[in-house]
Protein backbone atom coordinates (compact mmCIF):
# COMPACT_ATOMS: atom_id res chain seq x y z
CA UNK A 1 0.00 0.00 0.00
CA UNK A 2 1.15 3.56 -0.56
CA UNK A 3 -0.02 6.93 0.69
CA UNK A 4 0.94 10.56 0.20
CA UNK A 5 1.47 12.68 3.30
CA UNK A 6 3.17 15.85 4.46
CA UNK A 7 6.40 15.42 6.44
CA UNK A 8 4.45 15.55 9.71
CA UNK A 9 3.79 11.82 9.26
CA UNK A 10 7.34 11.03 10.37
CA UNK A 11 8.06 14.02 12.65
CA UNK A 12 5.01 15.42 14.45
CA UNK A 13 4.06 14.29 17.93
CA UNK A 14 0.42 13.96 16.88
CA UNK A 15 1.36 11.15 14.47
CA UNK A 16 3.25 9.13 17.10
CA UNK A 17 0.56 6.44 17.46
CA UNK A 18 0.41 6.04 13.69
CA UNK A 19 4.20 5.58 13.55
CA UNK A 20 4.03 3.07 16.42
CA UNK A 21 1.40 1.10 14.53
CA UNK A 22 3.43 1.19 11.31
CA UNK A 23 6.63 0.07 13.07
CA UNK A 24 4.96 -2.76 14.99
CA UNK A 25 2.24 -4.00 12.64
CA UNK A 26 3.45 -3.39 9.08
CA UNK A 27 6.53 -3.82 6.95
CA UNK A 28 7.53 -0.33 5.76
CA UNK A 29 9.04 -0.60 2.28
CA UNK A 30 9.85 3.05 1.63
CA UNK A 31 9.66 6.63 2.92
CA UNK A 32 10.39 9.18 0.19
CA UNK A 33 10.26 12.91 1.04
CA UNK A 34 10.52 15.68 -1.54
CA UNK A 35 10.30 19.47 -1.38
CA UNK A 36 8.13 21.60 -3.64
CA UNK A 37 11.18 23.58 -4.85
CA UNK A 38 10.32 23.01 -8.51
CA UNK A 39 6.66 23.96 -7.95
CA UNK A 40 5.31 20.49 -8.58
CA UNK A 41 2.16 21.62 -6.83
CA UNK A 42 1.14 25.13 -7.87
CA UNK A 43 -0.10 27.41 -5.12
CA UNK A 44 1.89 25.50 -2.47
CA UNK A 45 4.93 27.13 -0.85
CA UNK A 46 8.22 25.98 -2.39
CA UNK A 47 9.62 24.84 0.97
CA UNK A 48 6.61 22.60 1.70
CA UNK A 49 7.41 18.90 1.94
CA UNK A 50 5.49 15.89 0.69
CA UNK A 51 6.01 12.23 1.55
CA UNK A 52 5.35 9.01 -0.30
CA UNK A 53 5.03 6.19 2.24
CA UNK A 54 4.74 2.54 1.19
CA UNK A 55 4.20 -0.46 3.44
CA UNK A 56 2.93 -4.03 3.48
CA UNK A 57 0.16 -5.12 5.83
CA UNK A 58 1.17 -7.31 8.78
CA UNK A 59 4.73 -8.05 9.79
CA UNK A 60 7.08 -5.78 11.73
CA UNK A 61 9.61 -3.14 10.66
CA UNK A 62 13.21 -3.44 11.88
CA UNK A 63 14.60 -0.98 9.34
CA UNK A 64 13.29 0.74 6.23
CA UNK A 65 14.72 2.65 3.24
CA UNK A 66 14.23 6.42 3.25
CA UNK A 67 15.17 9.50 1.22
CA UNK A 68 14.76 13.05 2.50
CA UNK A 69 14.84 16.61 1.14
CA UNK A 70 14.75 15.49 -2.49
CA UNK A 71 13.82 18.10 -5.07
CA UNK A 72 13.31 15.96 -8.17
CA UNK A 73 10.34 13.60 -8.06
CA UNK A 74 11.95 11.58 -10.87
CA UNK A 75 14.29 10.13 -8.22
CA UNK A 76 11.27 8.19 -6.97
CA UNK A 77 11.64 5.91 -10.01
CA UNK A 78 15.02 4.69 -8.68
CA UNK A 79 13.99 4.59 -5.03
CA UNK A 80 14.90 2.67 -2.95
CA UNK A 81 17.33 0.66 -5.06
CA UNK A 82 19.80 3.49 -5.80
CA UNK A 83 19.07 6.25 -3.30
CA UNK A 84 17.53 4.67 -0.22
CA UNK A 85 19.18 5.09 3.19
CA UNK A 86 18.39 2.29 5.67
CA UNK A 87 16.85 3.72 8.86
CA UNK A 88 17.03 1.56 11.98
CA UNK A 89 13.98 1.54 14.26
CA UNK A 90 16.34 1.05 17.21
CA UNK A 91 18.04 4.38 16.48
CA UNK A 92 14.66 6.09 16.01
CA UNK A 93 13.68 4.93 19.49
CA UNK A 94 17.01 6.01 20.94
CA UNK A 95 16.87 9.51 19.43
CA UNK A 96 13.14 10.08 19.94
CA UNK A 97 11.89 7.80 22.73
CA UNK A 98 8.81 9.89 23.48
CA UNK A 99 7.66 10.85 19.98
CA UNK A 100 9.32 8.25 17.71
CA UNK A 101 10.11 11.07 15.27
CA UNK A 102 12.29 10.06 12.33
CA UNK A 103 15.28 12.31 11.72
CA UNK A 104 15.99 13.43 8.17
CA UNK A 105 19.23 11.57 7.57
CA UNK A 106 20.67 12.23 4.14
CA UNK A 107 23.53 9.72 4.20
CA UNK A 108 25.42 7.22 6.36
CA UNK A 109 27.55 9.95 7.94
CA UNK A 110 24.45 11.75 9.21
CA UNK A 111 23.39 8.48 10.76
CA UNK A 112 26.81 7.87 12.34
CA UNK A 113 27.14 11.37 13.83
CA UNK A 114 23.63 11.32 15.29
CA UNK A 115 24.27 7.91 16.84
CA UNK A 116 27.56 9.16 18.31
CA UNK A 117 25.93 12.20 19.91
CA UNK A 118 23.31 10.07 21.68
CA UNK A 119 25.87 9.16 24.36
CA UNK A 120 24.72 12.38 26.05
CA UNK A 121 21.38 12.56 27.88
CA UNK A 122 18.38 13.97 26.05
CA UNK A 123 17.18 17.35 27.31
CA UNK A 124 13.88 15.83 28.40
CA UNK A 125 15.64 13.44 30.80
CA UNK A 126 15.88 14.41 34.47
CA UNK A 127 19.50 14.11 35.57
CA UNK A 128 20.40 14.12 39.26
CA UNK A 129 22.83 16.81 40.45
CA UNK A 130 22.79 18.52 37.03
CA UNK A 131 20.80 21.36 35.50
CA UNK A 132 17.53 20.35 33.87
CA UNK A 133 15.43 22.11 31.26
CA UNK A 134 11.70 22.81 31.66
CA UNK A 135 9.98 24.53 28.72
CA UNK A 136 6.70 26.42 28.57
CA UNK A 137 4.87 29.23 26.80
CA UNK A 138 3.58 32.41 28.44
CA UNK A 139 0.97 34.46 26.51
CA UNK A 140 -0.97 33.25 23.50
CA UNK A 141 -0.87 35.70 20.59
CA UNK A 142 -4.53 34.97 19.77
CA UNK A 143 -6.30 34.09 23.01
CA UNK A 144 -4.58 36.83 25.04
CA UNK A 145 -4.72 39.53 22.36
CA UNK A 146 -7.19 41.57 24.45
CA UNK A 147 -4.30 42.33 26.83
CA UNK A 148 -2.03 43.74 24.13
CA UNK A 149 -1.44 47.45 23.74
CA UNK A 150 0.07 48.88 20.55
CA UNK A 151 2.02 51.61 22.33
CA UNK A 152 4.06 51.57 25.53
CA UNK A 153 2.35 53.26 28.45
CA UNK A 154 3.18 53.81 32.09
CA UNK A 155 3.25 50.46 33.86
CA UNK A 156 3.47 48.34 30.70
CA UNK A 157 6.10 45.78 29.79
CA UNK A 158 7.16 44.76 26.28
CA UNK A 159 5.72 41.57 24.83
CA UNK A 160 8.44 39.65 23.03
CA UNK A 161 7.77 37.44 20.01
CA UNK A 162 10.12 34.93 18.45
CA UNK A 163 11.22 37.28 15.67
CA UNK A 164 12.43 39.87 18.18
CA UNK A 165 15.38 37.76 19.33
CA UNK A 166 18.27 36.16 17.50
CA UNK A 167 21.23 34.08 18.55
CA UNK A 168 22.89 35.78 21.55
CA UNK A 169 20.81 38.95 21.20
CA UNK A 170 17.46 40.10 22.58
CA UNK A 171 17.13 43.17 20.35
CA UNK A 172 17.02 41.81 16.81
CA UNK A 173 13.72 43.61 16.14
CA UNK A 174 11.37 46.05 17.90
CA UNK A 175 8.43 44.97 20.05
CA UNK A 176 4.94 45.36 18.54
CA UNK A 177 2.92 45.03 21.72
CA UNK A 178 2.99 45.84 25.43
CA UNK A 179 1.04 44.47 28.41
CA UNK A 180 0.10 46.29 31.57
CA UNK A 181 2.18 44.58 34.26
CA UNK A 182 -0.69 44.30 36.74
CA UNK A 183 -2.98 42.78 34.10
CA UNK A 184 -0.19 40.48 32.98
CA UNK A 185 0.43 39.23 36.51
CA UNK A 186 -3.26 38.59 36.98
CA UNK A 187 -3.40 36.57 33.76
CA UNK A 188 -0.39 34.49 34.83
CA UNK A 189 -1.78 33.59 38.24
CA UNK A 190 -2.64 29.94 38.67
CA UNK A 191 -6.16 28.91 39.66
CA UNK A 192 -7.02 30.05 43.21
CA UNK A 193 -3.65 31.83 43.47
CA UNK A 194 -3.55 35.38 44.87
CA UNK A 195 -1.04 38.04 43.83
CA UNK A 196 0.90 38.81 47.00
CA UNK A 197 3.82 40.40 45.21
CA UNK A 198 5.55 37.03 44.72
CA UNK A 199 8.28 36.79 42.10
CA UNK A 200 7.08 35.60 38.70
CA UNK A 201 9.17 34.01 35.96
CA UNK A 202 9.14 37.20 33.86
CA UNK A 203 11.14 38.95 36.59
CA UNK A 204 14.14 36.67 35.97
CA UNK A 205 16.70 36.19 33.21
CA UNK A 206 15.27 33.51 30.95
CA UNK A 207 16.27 31.43 27.96
CA UNK A 208 13.95 31.72 24.97
CA UNK A 209 14.04 30.29 21.46
CA UNK A 210 12.04 30.87 18.28
CA UNK A 211 9.18 28.47 17.70
CA UNK A 212 8.88 29.23 13.97
CA UNK A 213 11.82 27.50 12.32
CA UNK A 214 12.62 25.36 9.29
CA UNK A 215 15.54 23.09 8.55
CA UNK A 216 15.97 24.97 5.25
CA UNK A 217 16.60 28.31 7.02
CA UNK A 218 20.08 29.72 7.61
CA UNK A 219 19.81 28.40 11.19
CA UNK A 220 17.08 26.33 12.80
CA UNK A 221 17.67 26.82 16.53
CA UNK A 222 17.71 30.52 17.42
CA UNK A 223 18.06 31.06 21.17
CA UNK A 224 18.72 34.12 23.30
CA UNK A 225 18.52 35.34 26.89
CA UNK A 226 15.65 37.64 27.86
CA UNK A 227 16.32 40.30 30.49
CA UNK A 228 13.93 40.62 33.45
CA UNK A 229 10.66 42.54 33.11
CA UNK A 230 9.77 41.09 29.70
CA UNK A 231 6.63 39.16 28.79
CA UNK A 232 6.63 36.65 25.91
CA UNK A 233 4.15 35.43 23.31
CA UNK A 234 3.75 31.81 22.27
CA UNK A 235 6.11 32.14 19.27
CA UNK A 236 8.91 32.43 21.83
CA UNK A 237 9.31 29.20 23.80
CA UNK A 238 10.70 29.82 27.27
CA UNK A 239 12.72 27.80 29.76
CA UNK A 240 11.94 28.00 33.45
CA UNK A 241 14.42 30.31 35.25
CA UNK A 242 17.75 28.68 36.06
CA UNK A 243 18.87 28.90 39.72
CA UNK A 244 22.46 29.25 38.49
CA UNK A 245 22.93 31.90 35.82
CA UNK A 246 26.24 30.48 34.58
CA UNK A 247 24.38 27.29 33.61
CA UNK A 248 21.80 29.42 31.79
CA UNK A 249 24.57 30.91 29.65
CA UNK A 250 26.10 27.51 29.02
CA UNK A 251 22.81 26.13 27.69
CA UNK A 252 22.34 29.15 25.42
CA UNK A 253 25.84 28.65 23.99
CA UNK A 254 25.25 24.97 23.24
CA UNK A 255 21.82 25.49 21.66
CA UNK A 256 23.23 28.15 19.32
CA UNK A 257 26.10 25.94 18.14
CA UNK A 258 26.39 24.32 14.73
CA UNK A 259 26.79 20.91 16.38
CA UNK A 260 23.47 21.17 18.23
CA UNK A 261 21.71 22.74 15.25
CA UNK A 262 22.79 19.77 13.12
CA UNK A 263 20.69 17.50 15.34
CA UNK A 264 17.60 19.68 15.78
CA UNK A 265 17.30 20.64 12.10
CA UNK A 266 16.92 16.98 11.17
CA UNK A 267 13.79 16.84 13.31
CA UNK A 268 12.13 20.21 12.57
CA UNK A 269 9.83 20.93 9.64
CA UNK A 270 8.03 24.25 10.29
CA UNK A 271 8.02 24.64 14.07
CA UNK A 272 10.69 23.94 16.69
CA UNK A 273 8.25 22.26 19.05
CA UNK A 274 9.19 21.56 22.65
CA UNK A 275 9.16 17.80 22.15
CA UNK A 276 11.83 18.12 19.44
CA UNK A 277 14.07 20.05 21.83
CA UNK A 278 13.43 17.64 24.68
CA UNK A 279 14.65 14.82 22.45
CA UNK A 280 18.02 16.28 21.56
CA UNK A 281 21.23 15.16 23.31
CA UNK A 282 23.21 17.84 25.17
CA UNK A 283 26.29 17.55 27.45
CA UNK A 284 25.19 18.52 31.00
CA UNK A 285 28.33 20.40 32.04
CA UNK A 286 28.43 22.35 35.33
CA UNK A 287 30.98 24.64 36.96
CA UNK A 288 33.30 21.80 38.00
CA UNK A 289 33.66 20.49 34.45
CA UNK A 290 36.52 21.46 32.16
CA UNK A 291 35.64 24.05 29.49
CA UNK A 292 32.44 25.07 31.29
CA UNK A 293 33.73 28.46 32.43
CA UNK A 294 35.47 29.15 29.11
CA UNK A 295 32.15 28.65 27.34
CA UNK A 296 30.20 30.71 29.90
CA UNK A 297 32.57 33.68 29.72
CA UNK A 298 32.38 33.84 25.92
CA UNK A 299 28.59 33.58 25.98
CA UNK A 300 28.44 36.33 28.62
CA UNK A 301 30.46 38.70 26.42
CA UNK A 302 28.05 38.09 23.54
CA UNK A 303 24.88 38.46 25.60
CA UNK A 304 25.67 41.10 28.23
CA UNK A 305 25.94 44.17 26.01
CA UNK A 306 23.25 46.45 27.51
CA UNK A 307 22.56 47.70 31.07
CA UNK A 308 19.67 45.21 31.49
CA UNK A 309 22.30 42.49 31.75
CA UNK A 310 24.50 44.07 34.42
CA UNK A 311 23.21 41.76 37.15
CA UNK A 312 23.82 38.72 34.97
CA UNK A 313 27.30 39.95 34.03
CA UNK A 314 28.20 40.51 37.67
CA UNK A 315 26.84 37.11 38.71
CA UNK A 316 29.02 35.21 36.22
CA UNK A 317 32.16 37.27 36.83
CA UNK A 318 32.09 39.51 33.78
CA UNK A 319 31.56 42.70 35.79
CA UNK A 320 29.03 44.68 33.77
CA UNK A 321 27.69 45.15 30.25
CA UNK A 322 30.67 47.42 29.57
CA UNK A 323 32.79 44.27 29.33
CA UNK A 324 30.40 42.84 26.77
CA UNK A 325 31.48 42.74 23.12
CA UNK A 326 29.65 44.75 20.47
CA UNK A 327 32.32 44.86 17.76
CA UNK A 328 31.07 42.53 15.02
CA UNK A 329 34.52 41.16 14.19
CA UNK A 330 35.20 40.27 17.80
CA UNK A 331 31.71 38.81 18.22
CA UNK A 332 32.28 36.60 15.19
CA UNK A 333 35.53 35.37 16.75
CA UNK A 334 33.80 34.55 20.05
CA UNK A 335 31.03 32.68 18.25
CA UNK A 336 33.53 30.68 16.21
CA UNK A 337 35.35 29.72 19.40
CA UNK A 338 32.09 28.59 21.00
CA UNK A 339 31.28 26.48 17.95
CA UNK A 340 34.72 24.88 18.04
CA UNK A 341 34.51 24.09 21.74
CA UNK A 342 30.97 22.68 21.61
CA UNK A 343 31.97 20.43 18.69
CA UNK A 344 34.75 19.04 20.91
CA UNK A 345 32.29 18.57 23.79
CA UNK A 346 30.24 16.30 21.54
CA UNK A 347 33.38 14.30 20.72
CA UNK A 348 33.24 15.14 17.02
CA UNK A 349 36.29 14.52 14.86
CA UNK A 350 37.54 17.26 12.56
CA UNK A 351 36.10 15.45 9.54
CA UNK A 352 32.72 15.07 11.25
CA UNK A 353 32.57 18.72 12.26
CA UNK A 354 33.71 19.78 8.79
CA UNK A 355 30.88 17.73 7.31
CA UNK A 356 28.33 19.25 9.72
CA UNK A 357 29.33 22.72 8.53
CA UNK A 358 28.61 21.71 4.91
CA UNK A 359 24.99 21.01 5.91
CA UNK A 360 24.44 24.76 6.44
CA UNK A 361 24.57 25.90 2.78
CA UNK A 362 23.21 29.42 3.40
CA UNK A 363 25.76 30.26 6.12
CA UNK A 364 28.62 32.45 4.90
CA UNK A 365 31.73 30.40 4.08
CA UNK A 366 33.96 32.62 6.22
CA UNK A 367 31.80 31.87 9.28
CA UNK A 368 32.17 28.13 8.73
CA UNK A 369 35.90 28.41 8.06
CA UNK A 370 36.36 30.35 11.31
CA UNK A 371 34.46 27.71 13.29
CA UNK A 372 36.57 24.92 11.82
CA UNK A 373 39.79 26.82 12.51
CA UNK A 374 38.68 27.36 16.11
CA UNK A 375 38.01 23.64 16.40
CA UNK A 376 41.59 22.95 15.29
CA UNK A 377 43.00 25.51 17.74
CA UNK A 378 41.20 23.92 20.69
CA UNK A 379 42.11 20.35 19.73
CA UNK A 380 45.29 20.19 21.90
CA UNK A 381 43.41 21.52 24.95
CA UNK A 382 40.62 18.97 24.64
CA UNK A 383 43.06 16.15 23.91
CA UNK A 384 44.88 17.00 27.16
CA UNK A 385 41.58 17.10 29.05
CA UNK A 386 40.71 13.63 27.78
CA UNK A 387 44.18 12.37 28.75
CA UNK A 388 43.84 13.73 32.29
CA UNK A 389 40.35 12.28 32.59
CA UNK A 390 41.70 8.82 31.70
CA UNK A 391 44.49 9.04 34.29
CA UNK A 392 42.19 9.97 37.19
Amino acid sequence: MWYRYTSGIYTDLGAKKLREMLFNNTKITGLFCFENRKTIFEGVHRSFKFVILTFEKEGKTEKFPAAFMRQDVKELQEFPKNNGLPISIDLVRKLSPDSLSVMEFKNELDFHIADKMTKFPLLGEKVEDKWNLELHREFNMTDDAFLFKKKPEKGTLALYEGKIIHQFTHIFAEARYWIDEREGRKALLKRNEVDKGQKFDYQNYRLGYRDVARNTDIRTMIAGILPPQIFAGNTLVLADPFPKLNELLFVCAVLNSFAYDFIIRQKVTAHCNMFYVYQTPVPRLTKNDRSFNDIVQRAAKLICTTPEFDELAQEVGLGSHQQGVTDETERAKLRAELDGMVAHLYGLTEDEFSYILTTFPIVNATVKEAALEAYRNFAPMFAESERLALTH
